[in-house]
């Protein structure tokens, strides 16, 4: 580990133990980028000519259990793409920026009008654009697939790649550190109709 408590490059999460935990534990926004963190980073292109983007519906059930665990939101992407839109929507999320080129920038927004300091952040990324946000967060988080230099400015980095559930992954790891995931998750279920109960 770097003296900034950064992950080395071609390390995955070892800043670990408290260090992890006590920056996991002060989230109260959660900022993701799109294209190669909720997807994979692939993009298509219809017959009409429409974009079109593949979304891990794990990922979609994991921001939902942040927003109920009381944690802000927001997709942030340098595309102007509208899909990003109606996927953020869809959600619930609290904020979507569109064609974002200054990232960094607009975590400092989010922050500043929400309130917050910059260790109550959290940003997942997975390439260049995103470098100045994950500087300017308490907790900076890479998929698995991110490319060399977006894992050097990690605190942590995802056993799953963007489009497979990194985004899940990260939200399970910041509310087991605040420790509500299970409370979190048990009234999702009952939100839903089922009985966690039965098998605690």
């Amino acid at each position: 580990m770097s003296a900034s408590g950064r992950v080395p490059q071609g390390e995955r999460s070892s800043l670990g133990g408290q260090g992890l935990t006590a920056r996991a534990r002060r989230v109260r926004l959660l900022v993701m980028d799109v294209d190669g963190v909720l997807t994979d980073g692939r993009l298509g292109l219809s017959e009409r000519g429409d974009e079109v983007k593949f979304f891990n519906a794990h990922d979609g059930v994991a921001v939902a259990l942040a927003r109920r665990a009381g944690l802000k939101t927001a997709f942030v992407t340098g595309e102007t793409s509208t899909v990003a839109k109606a996927r953020g929507d869809k959600l619930g999320v609290d904020k979507v920026v569109l064609g974002a080129r200054r990232k960094g920038d607009v975590v400092e927004s989010l922050l500043t009008e929400l309130g917050l300091p910059a260790e109550a952040a959290a940003y997942v990324g997975d390439d260049l654009l995103d470098i100045p946000a994950l500087e300017r967060v308490g907790l900076a988080i890479a998929v698995a697939d991110a490319v060399p230099e977006v894992r050097a400015a990690a605190h942590m980095v995802t056993r799953a790649a963007g489009g497979g559930a990194a985004v899940r992954e990260a939200v399970e790891r910041i509310l087991k550190a605040q420790g509500v995931w299970r409370a979190t998750v048990h009234a999702y279920i009952r939100e839903h109709g089922g009985s966690p109960e039965r098998w605690r």
